[in-house]
């Protein structure tokens, strides 16, 4: 494996630190190439239906050979610093989707990838997940349905019956524990037509029988999956060494399976350790109050919106945009009784604001709208969730710089819960890296993520349920808020070493955003014009 890993970054790099590579090109071509790629996965049958027969994925990746080819054959030299980071960051979307067809295969291991039906948006830049391209927003219509939103609903509709006796073709792996919690999200697939339906009782009759027909397949698919369960008792993790090879190759982080542990590990004992620290400094203080009505919860949300948006503001901290705030309170959420609360309604009903540090992603997801990058291979998220570490460790980092910013220097007892998050944040990325490495199951995993969360914080435990599902279904999303973070530390550690007194937060967040959600270290080489993180992927 590790031979492999040198291979492919050795005939990377070589066609950017040299002068070896055939001249067939110009940046063009590399934009050309990306579009390709692009519609690669996107194959579908006559009818509409997403095809994820296993002589289709057979094709993708021939043809995805000879895209490497076409890659490998470009000649960089005189190419702009921006030009070379897309050709790096394009030869990883390309071992993404060589990932996702050798290792990961989700249309072969996981059910929920076939669950299609989303009634809420995600705060990231695409849906957290493998996710087919057939994916149908609900959260994006409006009701009653106009007539051109009801015809293009029911279109898309028509394709879950196929679509799932195409997954009981395609659905061969053995992880056990992908296919029984796979199995939730079909059911939970049903919830989400029946809403539909009542939602729709006075549309025409194609919508309603368009309707009836998926919840009729997807209860025949319910039924399927549970009879097959019993037979599936392999492991749903990938494994240490395929781990690190889309770690490396896909994500751009130059870590081991090991060295993340590590880190996390690290990350967890500075997070329990500020916290009793902060406790000690406020054990004369006054316990934070939860809020415990609607008209409380009002008040308090709209006050936080307008301090954070304030001290950014008077702090410069990162520019403000005028679409930020009104985003942010789109998402503000409503009131969640006591009993019901999980982790992050224990957070933010004692201090919205804290978690509203890492609502901050609501900000990106306005800029891909209203100011889209101008690079074609950056305008839009990036696929298969190569996104993740720029985007959650960005949201990560911003509880802590906000706090050390002084946001909470009038409130301290807040301090706590960003060292509370953080600790939560190690213990699911800790037990969703021995996971991915078969060295605890599914159930275990989410044990593991109970008992080292801060005591009396968990509060419903579902959530602990639904996060490790995702990051045995994605791996690398665990454990991407801690080395996303860390990687964008490095970043502000050497951009400040650079400009001395000249570095301001406000330039460097300008610039950071500026770069485009892809991995850290990309953005790393382009805003220091360093790539020494790049190389180090080669050196394992």
């Amino acid at each position: 494996m590790k031979k492999i890993m040198i291979s492919l970054f050795t005939f990377l790099l070589a066609s950017i630190y040299t002068t070896a590579q055939i001249t067939t090109g110009t940046y063009s071509s590399l934009l050309q190439l990306c579009k390709e790629l692009r519609l690669l996965e996107r194959t579908s049958l006559p009818n509409g239906v997403p095809d994820y027969r296993p002589q289709t994925i057979i094709k993708t990746q021939q043809t995805l050979e000879q895209y490497k080819s076409r890659l490998l054959k470009l000649d960089t030299i005189g190419w702009s610093l921006e030009q070379k980071v897309d050709y790096v960051l394009l030869r990883a979307e390309m071992n993404a989707l060589d990932f996702n067809c050798r290792i990961l295969k989700p249309w072969v291991r996981d059910p929920s990838f076939y669950a299609i039906l989303f009634d809420e948006q995600s705060d990231t830049p695409d849906h957290e997940g493998p996710t087919s391209f057939a994916a149908i927003e609900l959260w994006r219509y409006s009701f009653p349905l106009s007539f051109d939103d009801e015809k293009k609903l029911t279109a898309q509709l028509k394709i879950i019956p196929p679509l799932y006796e195409q997954a009981k073709t395609n659905l061969t792996g053995n992880a056990r524990d992908l296919w029984s919690a796979g199995t939730g999200d079909i059911k939970d697939q049903q919830r989400m037509l029946e809403e539909l339906e009542k939602k729709t009782a006075n549309n025409g009759k194609e919508l309603k029988e368009a309707i009836t027909n998926a919840k009729s397949a997807g209860l025949q698919l319910i039924a399927w999956l549970e009879k097959k369960l019993p037979g599936k008792y392999g492991p749903s993790g990938i494994g240490k060494e395929n781990y690190a090879w889309h770690l490396r190759n896909v994500l751009m982080v130059p870590f081991s399976w090991e060295e993340e542990v590590t880190l996390l590990k690290r990350e967890l004992t500075r997070a329990y350790a500020s916290l009793q620290l902060e406790r000690e400094r406020n054990r004369n203080l006054p316990e934070l109050k939860a809020i415990s009505s609607v008209t409380e919860f009002n008040e308090h949300t709209d006050l936080s919106v307008k301090i954070l948006m304030g001290f950014l503001k008077q702090k410069e901290i990162l520019p403000v945009k005028d679409y930020m705030e009104p985003e942010m309170r789109k998402h503000i959420g409503e009131y969640i009784p006591e009993d019901k609360r999980n982790f992050f309604g224990n957070i933010s009903f004692r201090e919205p604001a804290v978690l509203y540090s890492h609502s901050t992603h609501w900000f990106e997801i306005a800029r891909l709208r209203e100011e889209p990058h101008p690079d074609l291979l950056r305008r839009y998220a990036l696929p298969y969730n190569m996104w993740m570490q720029r985007s959650e460790g960005l949201a990560t980092c911003m509880e802590e710089t906000f706090m050390h910013a002084g946001l909470w220097d009038d409130n301290p007892r807040a301090r706590e819960l960003v060292w509370i998050m953080l600790a939560q944040r190690c213990a699911r990325g800790l037990a969703s890296l021995y996971a991915q490495a078969n060295m605890i199951n599914y159930e275990q995993a989410r044990k593991y993520q109970v008992e080292w969360t801060p005591e009396g914080w968990t509060g419903d435990e579902s959530l602990a349920g639904f996060e490790q599902h995702l990051y045995l279904r994605q791996p690398g999303y665990g454990s991407c808020y801690v080395t996303g973070k860390y990687f964008i530390e490095r970043l502000m550690m050497d951009m400040s070493r650079q400009q001395g007194n000249e570095f301001k937060l406000y330039n460097f967040f300008d610039s950071f955003y500026g770069a485009g959600i892809m991995p850290v270290p990309l953005v790393h080489w382009q805003m220091t014009g360093k790539d020494d993180e790049i190389k180090n992927l080669n050196k394992k």
